[in-house]
């Protein structure tokens, strides 16, 4: 076996995994482990990963990276199943793996937790180069990654600390890099980050995301579309919104960072927009693209979290029209200043995050019975499975990387069925 990388957490994770297995391939017989840090379940879930793959495979050598690993690397220094423990500045180096491949032999042989670990301070991170890959193993997307880390400091989030203060990679590299997959046969990129809506601070300029979206289209007509993972809508700039009406290879689907539905939560959160800015936000964008649908990111049982606060967030997914939720019951970081606040029971928390899935459900079964019907441009993915323009799954048979048209003929629920 050679090198083999397990991811947890975001698009970010994956694509920086699929650099990894690249970065790494000098190694043998070694699993990394690209780990998570958003909730406290993430790191749980990658430490139960981490036993799991120390008993089925007792001769590789375990790495942990990632989020998790930046943030609490004591959490993986005293367990016997790790052989290393690596920071995220250093994780998509290939001089940085091609000298562990010897410290990973004599690893075998038990390093001293110390010894173990290779983290630095993610704060004095400044490189911005854009990591080049030839498309993602065993997807029909391709993942581009054009920024990193961010500058505001939300009291939930964890992520700062973990990524470092934003950067942006220069739009001609982004460009290049969507021009080299499009070569390779790539036919949708999705543009990724930990805050793509902060992108160009600090480069040449100033550049918004707007920008970067209409340069790519621009210089890459090869590439038939085009999408942005999580959007932060206050950040959202005029030409992001010029291209999101006038501009049919951008996808109509936008993920939202919302996070709360009440505005004392959200002051409380630290977050920049209040209920009636993101309303205000959805109605503008369906005014310029009537075909698009939304999902966002909504936590329930932040602290200080009333039934009345909640239930603001419960109306803001039918104000929204919101399509496609992420829903987290509230985690508490260590060293976040939420994880100060009074605190919502656990059991209450989960509660609110089961009632918010089922408000996302009937959203969602509203919108599946809305394609029923409909002739849909779907690009296909593993396991008889596609996706329409809107983001939507549709199961047909044919083979990965396929683009059809199809008529939409049921759907289960979940995903639409072609006829």
């Amino acid at each position: 076996m050679r090198v083999e990388v397990v991811t947890f957490g975001c698009r970010l994770n994956s694509f920086e995994s699929e650099v990894i297995r690249r970065a790494a391939a000098n190694l043998d017989d070694t699993i990394i482990v690209n780990t998570c840090a958003v909730t406290a379940e993430a790191v749980r879930q990658a430490r139960q990963s981490i036993r799991r793959l120390a008993r089925e495979r007792p001769d590789a050598k375990i790495v942990v990276t990632g989020c998790a690993a930046q943030v609490e690397p004591q959490t993986f220094q005293n367990m016997p199943e790790v052989a290393l423990i690596v920071g995220n500045e250093h994780k998509n180096k290939p001089e940085f793996w091609a000298k562990q491949r010897d410290v990973l032999r004599t690893a075998s042989f038990g390093l001293g937790t110390e010894e173990k670990v290779r983290v630095d301070d993610i704060m004095a991170a400044r490189d911005t180069a854009l990591p080049f890959i030839e498309g993602m193993e065993g997807r029909a997307r391709a993942i581009v990654q054009v920024q990193n880390g961010c500058d505001h400091r939300c009291t939930f989030c964890i992520i700062p600390f973990a990524r470092g203060n934003s950067r942006s990679v220069a739009m001609g590299d982004v460009v290049a890099q969507i021009r080299r997959l499009t070569e390779n046969g790539i036919r949708e990129v999705v543009l990724t980050g930990v805050d793509i809506t902060s992108y160009g601070a600090g480069l040449p300029g100033a550049p918004r995301l707007g920008k970067l979206v209409k340069q790519i289209l621009k210089h890459v007509p090869e590439l038939e579309r085009l999408r942005l993972s999580s959007i932060d809508s206050v950040e959202a700039d005029a030409d992001l919104l010029d291209a999101l009406g006038t501009e049919p290879r951008l996808m109509p689907h936008l993920h939202l960072s919302l996070q709360h539905g009440d505005d004392i939560i959200l002051k409380r959160m630290k977050r920049r927009h209040t209920h009636a800015d993101a309303v205000a936000f959805t109605d503008q964008v369906r005014r310029l693209r009537p075909d698009i649908v939304f999902g966002a990111d909504i936590i329930a049982g932040f602290p200080t979290e009333t039934g009345a606060m909640f239930s603001r967030s419960l109306d803001l997914v039918e104000e929204c029209g919101l399509t496609h939720l992420h829903v987290f019951p509230y985690s508490a970081r260590p060293d976040t200043p939420a994880a100060r606040m009074p605190q919502v029971a656990v059991p209450v928390a989960k509660e609110r995050a089961a009632l918010l899935r089922a408000r996302g459900q009937a959203q969602l079964a509203r919108h599946l019975e809305r394609q029923v019907g409909a002739r849909r441009r779907v690009l296909m993915e593993r396991n008889h499975i596609g996706r329409t323009e809107q983001f939507t799954p549709v199961r047909i048979a044919s083979a990965p990387g396929a683009m059809l048209d199809v008529t939409i003929a049921s759907h289960d629920g979940r995903q639409l069925i072609a006829a």
